[in-house]
């Protein structure tokens, strides 16, 4: 069994066939869970679990969404259906902001922030993106755990960082998870080496970031067992383990 702890057929992707997708995904015994990046794809998510068992739903705003209105208690009462398992997708993403623009950052660390803050309040972990933002992503991150922990827990999903910030982001009690990429990216061969299995989600992002050997396909959930198999392959373990492990690491992070 998989988990493919970060979908979005929530996303207009899927509008035609996001049930077959599914389907096709649980019959081959991997479970999903999918990601909301504002309020409508949060919406979405959770009409889309209530429909299966096995598929779960996060609620939040992506940073690149900063410029929509971010309602606390809007997300909150989103956040209260039983099939949402994380607040998120959240974080910090600078990958397109133009100079300094400190009005951007400064909105999306606001957001960023509410949603700790909701997650906390909910105790329910955190699905957190980053993008050339990992130096105040930890400084966030660094300040809440100091207050809150041990309530503070997470992911950080589709890690783009190095060792020494996956090994920060860790002994705060996230996770780290890895995608498609690295199928055809050999940047994060370390990172995955030095970071033990019990650390480690699987994920697809799909439809972005297919991996090997569907490249130029759009992604599906039955394709995280392609990032597993890369996953033995990097840490010479079997498959079968790789499985059995993200899975437990899985449910008890989700708490599915």
């Amino acid at each position: 069994m998989f988990i493919d702890t970060h979908a979005h057929l929530n996303l207009k992707d899927y509008k035609d066939d996001a049930d077959g997708v599914i389907k096709r995904a649980l019959e081959n015994d991997v479970w999903m869970i999918n990601a909301g990046v504002d309020f409508e794809t949060s919406k979405k998510a959770i009409e889309i679990a209530e429909k299966f068992p096995g598929v779960y739903a996060a609620v939040g705003f992506h940073p690149n969404n900063s410029k929509e209105e971010f309602n606390y208690l809007t997300i909150k009462e989103l956040a209260l259906n039983p099939k949402v398992v994380a607040i998120g997708e959240t974080g910090l993403d600078y990958y397109r902001i133009k100079g300094d623009e400190v009005e951007n950052k400064n909105k999306q660390k606001e957001i960023f922030k509410k949603q700790i803050e909701l997650a906390f309040e909910l105790k329910k972990p955190l699905i957190i993106h980053c993008r050339d933002a990992h130096d105040d992503l930890s400084k966030i991150l660094k300040s809440y755990f100091l207050n809150l922990k041990p309530g503070l827990s997470g992911v950080l999903h589709s890690f783009s960082g190095n060792i020494e910030q996956a090994g920060k982001y860790r002994k705060m009690g996230f996770k780290i998870a890895f995608n498609g990429i690295i199928t055809f990216s050999r940047d994060y061969d370390e990172v995955i080496l030095k970071t033990p299995i019990e650390d480690i989600l699987i994920e697809t992002d799909c439809p972005f970031l297919t991996p090997v050997p569907h490249r130029g396909k759009r992604n599906e959930p039955l394709y995280v067992i392609e990032v597993a198999k890369k996953l033995a392959e990097i840490k010479t373990m079997s498959l079968e383990k790789i499985g059995e492990q993200t899975t437990k690491n899985a449910k008890e992070l989700f708490g599915i």
